[in-house]
């Protein structure tokens, strides 16, 4: 088989043809195929003639891509060396696009495309092709593979797929300095031809930047471009094929540049002499003004300290930097006093935080402003010579004693007179009272140091002329002590005399106390009253410290004749003058424990030991009668209740007793009466069953006949009992036709040991001898006492 295109016309041409394909051909493919010829001769043998093998050059085919035409596009020619051109061979086509992309003439094996190919969405295509036999259908070649490749053309511009950029560089880059890499795409064949060759260039842009018609690298193409003058550019970059030759394929794409800040610029003051007014009343801590240096830089290069450099200025003032505005805030460390100094004098630097040592040829990044203060004069209020007033008076004073005098004065240059008066919301009872005009103070009344030793007080002192402006001072009054209160013996508690006292024995050692200062009542005296006269049963001895003993003078007290005895003792202050006082005490008299050594009564001693005190017990008691009175109420209700049997109204199919009280007793026994069955010598007759009364009717069974239900039980044995009950139960038709329980607890009658009780005792007590229980030990032998001689007296 051989393969022509359209441009073989002649047969002498079609070599030159194949090689013409073998150029773009991307390799050959070379093979040999084996041919059978068969003749059929006239006698009907058939002759085979075997072919010498013979070898041909397979090429590819192309195809154009985007072929615009209104015929189909031709593709090549297959022809067999079988095909006379009698139209005997018929070929045929099959793999990808085989008859609907690709068509082949039948007849003469020509290859035609119908539709416009797209390289970028397929690039080749393979298909088969066969020469049959149009009469057998036998194959005159071996199937063979071949390919169409679709010829690249250049159909695709270059695209940027990621644009726009944004991209940034610093400012004052050196020139040359990189920026960023752009990179564009061709969907046209790379291999064939310069349809996917690309150069970049810049279409926008210049002269600030360039790029690399290969790389597509941007770069700075202008040396210290600053920031402060232009900060954002725009650059266009365009992409071509063909190596950029006429008739290429471009795109382009946007590149936005902006240039970064660096620190290039030193803080500036607008001017270099500001001026600024501060009233003397401005308070300290809090701002006064602001300064502002320019800085054309952003962010932390922006960032300005401002300091005062003077000691005039730092010595009053202080400044500090506002992060947001980045100004310089001034405030007052120290008060202002126009009277005292009128104007100051401050010079500010503000200096850059963080410089770029590759501008240090600028300068050291920083400036200088002076800034002049004016303090205003303002209508103060009136000051005090101190902050606080300690003042001091006698109690019992007079009213209208000088206590002390506040003084303020007016700190303007026009010195106005002020005015004093007290704060009414302190002193309410109006202890104190205030000359307005020179600021005495004064009582309003006597004054007790032992009701209150301190006053606390609030002057206020105002301008005469300007009432609203007041000052406030506090003023405390201590009130000294005078020996106004006679001294008292301390103790509240009474004095306890034990009966077994001797004379001359301390009975107990008593102090004094007094409400006066310590400085005058430090040292007591005491004494018995000199008018009254001499106790015969307690004495009184002076410790001179402050203490005295009391003594018995008798022997011996008895709290039954006398209990209690009053002492009054009186006391005397070592105060000027000296006071006195005279007390009275109660002695008790008790029956102590050996040696006198526990100094109170038996029962107040148990109450005490016990740790108790009498709300205590009284508390106890209550509780204890509360639970005696929960427990008569219950045993009051547990006797009143009491509820009848619960007797069902329905059939009683078993013989079921309810019981809802403790201890029975006869109730017990009303749904059956089981005394026969526990005592057979006690029942009088037979209780038949209750809850079905049967018939009375007499039972008759040999050997002994008929007889009355009453039976004679004492001549009866249990055994014979039981045995009667049973054929008793048994014939009575008149019961339900079920067992029931029936218990029989009768031990029986008589016992070898007989009985103790004396109630069966026939006749008087019997006589025995006791004397065997002395052999059980002396425990015993006080009983054995007690019966003989009840035996005696029965006897007698």
């Amino acid at each position: 088989m051989r393969i022509a295109t359209s441009s073989c016309i002649c047969p002498f041409l079609v070599c030159l043809c194949f090689i013409q394909r073998c150029y773009g051909a991307s390799h050959h493919v070379s093979a040999k195929v084996p041919y059978k010829n068969q003749t059929k001769m006239a006698n009907g043998e058939t002759e085979v003639h075997h072919r010498p093998k013979r070898g041909w050059i397979w090429n590819q085919f192309f195809v154009l891509e985007e072929h615009m035409g209104p015929e189909a596009q031709y593709v090549g020619k297959l022809h067999s060396n079988s095909d006379k051109g009698d139209g005997s061979v018929r070929y045929i086509l099959d793999g990808e696009g085989a008859g609907t992309i690709f068509i082949i003439d039948e007849v003469t094996g020509d290859i035609h495309a119908t539709k416009s190919l797209d390289r970028e969405k397929k690039t080749h295509y393979v298909l088969h092709a066969q020469a049959l036999d149009r009469h057998t259908e036998e194959a005159l070649e071996p199937k063979s593979e071949f390919i169409i490749k679709v010829q690249d053309i250049n159909d695709n511009a270059p695209k940027f797929p990621d644009g726009p950029f944004v991209a940034t560089v610093p400012e004052m880059s050196e020139m040359g300095t990189s920026v960023l890499q752009v990179t564009a795409s061709d969907a046209d064949d790379p291999t064939y031809g310069n349809s996917a060759r690309i150069v970049y260039s810049i279409l926008q842009g210049q002269p600030y930047f360039s790029v690399d018609p290969k790389t597509g690298i941007i770069r700075t193409a202008l040396a210290n471009m600053d920031r402060e003058a232009r900060e954002h550019y725009t650059v266009v970059i365009q992409a071509k094929d063909m190596a950029g030759q006429v008739g290429g394929l471009s795109g382009s794409t946007t590149i936005n540049i902006t240039l970064t800040d660096i620190n290039d610029n030193p803080p500036q003051f607008p001017q270099k002499n500001y001026q600024l007014y501060v009233p003397e009343s401005a308070q300290v801590g809090k701002p006064v003004g602001k300064i502002k240096a320019n800085d054309a830089d952003l962010g932390i290069n922006a960032d300005i300290k401002y300091s005062i450099i003077n000691s005039e200025g730092a010595n009053m003032f202080s400044i500090f930097t506002d992060r947001d505005t980045k100004e310089g805030i001034i405030s007052l460390k120290k008060p202002l006093n126009y009277e005292r100094k009128k104007t100051y004098t401050l010079h500010i630097e503000g200096m850059n935080t963080h410089v770029d040592p590759r501008f240090s040829y600028l300068g050291s990044f920083k400036d200088t402003a002076t800034l002049k203060i004016t303090v205003g004069d303002v209508d103060e209020a009136p000051v005090f010579s101190v902050d606080h007033y300690i003042m001091d008076v006698y109690e019992n004073a007079p009213s209208g004693t000088e206590v002390g005098a506040v003084t303020a004065r007016d700190p303007d240059s026009r010195n106005s007179p002020v005015r004093y008066f007290l704060d009414s919301k302190e002193d309410e009872e109006r202890y104190f009272r205030i000359d307005e005009s020179n600021g005495v103070i004064r009582t309003t009344q006597p004054l007790d140091r032992e009701d209150m030793t301190w006053h606390n007080i609030t002057v206020m002192a105002s301008e005469v002329d300007n009432p609203s402006l007041l000052s406030h001072v506090p003023v405390t009054v201590q009130v000294l002590d005078m020996n106004d209160n006679p001294p008292e013996i301390a103790t509240d508690e009474e004095v306890i005399v034990c009966e077994s006292s001797r004379p001359g024995q301390v009975i107990q050692t008593v102090t004094a106390v007094d409400k006066d200062d310590f400085a005058n009542g430090q040292r007591f005296s005491f004494a018995l009253p000199s008018q009254l006269p001499v106790n015969p049963n307690f004495t009184l001895k002076d410790n001179e410290d402050s203490s005295a003993s009391i003594i018995a003078r008798r022997r011996r007290f008895n709290h039954l004749t006398q209990e209690l005895y009053e002492l009054p003792i009186v006391v005397w202050d070592g105060g000027e003058p000296s006071l006195s006082g005279t007390s009275t005490l109660t002695l008790k008299v008790c029956p102590c424990q050996r040696h006198g050594k526990i100094r109170m009564c038996q029962g107040e001693a148990f109450l005490s030991s016990a740790g108790l005190s009498t709300g205590a017990l009284i508390a106890i008691l209550l509780c204890i009668v509360i639970l005696l009175a929960i427990v008569v109420l219950f045993i009051t209700l547990r006797r009143s209740k009491k509820e009848p049997l619960i007797i069902s109204e329905e059939d009683i199919r078993e013989n079921v007793v309810t019981y809802d009280d403790e201890g029975g007793g006869e109730e017990d026994t009303e749904a059956f009466d089981i005394i026969a069955l526990r005592n057979p010598a006690a029942a009088e007759e037979l209780k038949f069953r209750r809850d079905i009364r049967p018939e009375v009717r007499q039972h008759c069974a040999p050997p002994r006949g008929c007889q009355s239900p009453s039976v004679e039980l004492d001549e009866v044995d249990v055994h014979e009992f039981i045995k009667e009950r049973l054929v008793e139960a048994d014939m009575d038709t008149s019961v339900p036709p079920y067992d029931s329980l029936q218990t029989y607890a009768y031990e029986g009658q008589g016992s070898p040991t007989g009985s103790i009780s004396p109630l069966d005792s026939p006749g008087t007590h019997s006589e025995q001898d006791y004397n065997y229980l002395d052999d059980w030990g002396p425990e015993f032998q006080k009983l054995a006492e007690l019966y003989a001689e009840a035996d005696s007296d029965v006897t007698t």
